[in-house]
């Protein structure tokens, strides 16, 4: 989710930062982690020893059913040689650099993966290393908002951050997104917790060409979008998905976690943002009808002239400046009284779709720390989201704080202003936790 003027950017994540619990160090070893991001989502991943091979024991990673997480190509893509210029990154995107230690590198990561059918398909992340970069991010509506392809922009810093800090940075640009065949399926908590998972064995791989080593502690973060495929990918590493990683933490950030409720019924209530809920509803429609058969045509939920519009300004190729010209002002304007009836009382495909996005709390208990980040009037992911994440973990037996991050504001966005100011609250969390 966050959508903004004019680039319809949004993390998820989404920033993330590795570690591992405190262990007998390797003699004579610098100590890294690793972070990954989601979709708007941040991942962390795991905590990586810099050695020249890979110690004894540390085989490398197991290629999965139908090949998912092996490594397609990687591609260096930009050196911030000191931590001088890893602060000027940082500070052009409106970021603080008051946790900057570590130059860093940017990679893009191309790896098998499957789509939400469980067809093989490809995807693209973006990995950061100390002192070399590797980032990957949450929501967007174009192929480009993503980590892999941008920056010095909002949509990578918080990888940025985590790397400059001393972690690794592992994101996932998502399926239909970056360098991914075919259209983003937003929302799908299924296919953003798979992309999530096959990068982060895209990285292990990579890892050692670089000097590194992905340890098994994997720290989760994720913004807006990212916030739900960071829970979904913590779900999936505690449950074992993976034969290697391990969950260390989970630190969501302005999530819709009740996406089907909370979240649709303030977009509907008109105490979201006016021009993010048409975003949002538009969104919504087009991308679960391309996976779960919404609606026959366009013209049932959509107004004229939308009707004939809107489903292809979702393509990927449209930028966000595009779609705000290319969609009205108001949810009047865009829906028609089936296509508002349809998000109020969701039934058959779509009400089944909802309730397994807005799971992410309901149904599982973490065992790792978790703290659950909002910002005080928050204008596009309502804060009693969090609330709602926060009594549904409660009553699994999880003590999920609440970190109130306040009046904060980026660009005159309270939503993207939590990315930022959660960024650096979550790197110094998460170096926390690395000490203990």
């Amino acid at each position: 989710m966050a959508f903004t003027e004019p680039n319809l950017e949004e993390l998820v994540v989404i920033p993330a930062a590795l570690s591992s619990r405190s262990r007998t160090r390797y003699r004579g070893v610098l100590r890294t982690h690793v972070a990954a991001v989601c979709c708007g989502l941040l991942l962390s991943g795991a905590a990586v020893a810099t050695a020249p091979a890979a110690p004894a024991g540390h085989a490398p990673a197991q290629v999965e059913e139908r090949g998912r997480g092996t490594l397609v190509s990687a591609e260096k893509l930009y050196t911030l040689a000191t931590p001088r210029a890893v602060a000027a990154e940082l500070g052009a995107a409106g970021f603080e650099d008051d946790t900057v230690h570590y130059g860093v590198v940017a990679y893009r990561l191309v790896y098998r993966t499957v789509d939400p059918r469980g067809r093989p398909t490809t995807a693209s992340g973006l990995l950061a290393l100390p002192p070399a970069v590797s980032f990957a991010h949450g929501t967007g509506s174009h192929k480009n908002d993503s980590p892999s392809m941008r920056r010095d922009a909002f949509v990578s810093a918080p990888v940025i951050a985590h790397a400059a800090a001393g972690a690794v940075g592992v994101a996932p640009d998502y399926l239909g997104m970056g360098k991914g065949p075919g259209l983003h399926p937003w929302m799908d908590i299924g296919s953003e917790t798979t992309a999530s998972l096959d990068m982060l064995r895209a990285a292990r791989a990579f890892a050692p060409r670089t000097g590194h080593v992905l340890e098994r502690e994997v720290m989760v973060t994720g913004f807006s979008q990212g916030a739900s495929a960071a829970l979904g990918l913590g779900r999936a590493l505690e449950a074992g998905a993976d034969h290697w990683f391990r969950l260390g933490a989970l630190a969501p950030v302005s999530g819709a976690y009740d996406f089907g409720g909370t979240w649709l019924s303030a977009l509907l209530d008109g105490r979201l943002e006016p021009k993010s809920s048409v975003l949002y509803a538009a969104y919504t429609l087009v991308a679960f009808n391309r996976l779960h058969h919404v609606y026959d045509s366009p013209g049932e939920v959509f107004r004229a002239p939308y009707d004939s519009t809107v489903e292809a300004l979702f393509d990927g190729a449209h930028t966000g400046e595009q779609l705000m010209r290319g969609t009205p002002d108001t949810l009047d304007e865009l829906l028609t009284e089936h296509g508002r009836e349809l998000l109020a009382h969701p039934t058959g495909p779509l009400a089944a779709a909802l309730r397994t996005t807005g799971a992410v709390c309901t149904d599982w208990a973490p065992g790792a720390p978790v703290r659950l980040y909002m910002a005080t009037g928050d204008e596009q992911a309502v804060t009693a989201n969090t609330e709602h994440c926060r009594q549904a973990l409660h009553k699994n037996g999880v003590d999920a704080p609440v970190v109130d991050l306040g009046a904060v504001d980026h660009q005159g966005s309270r939503h993207l202003g939590s990315n930022v100011a959660a960024t650096s609250a979550i790197v110094r969390w998460f170096g926390e936790l690395r000490r203990r």
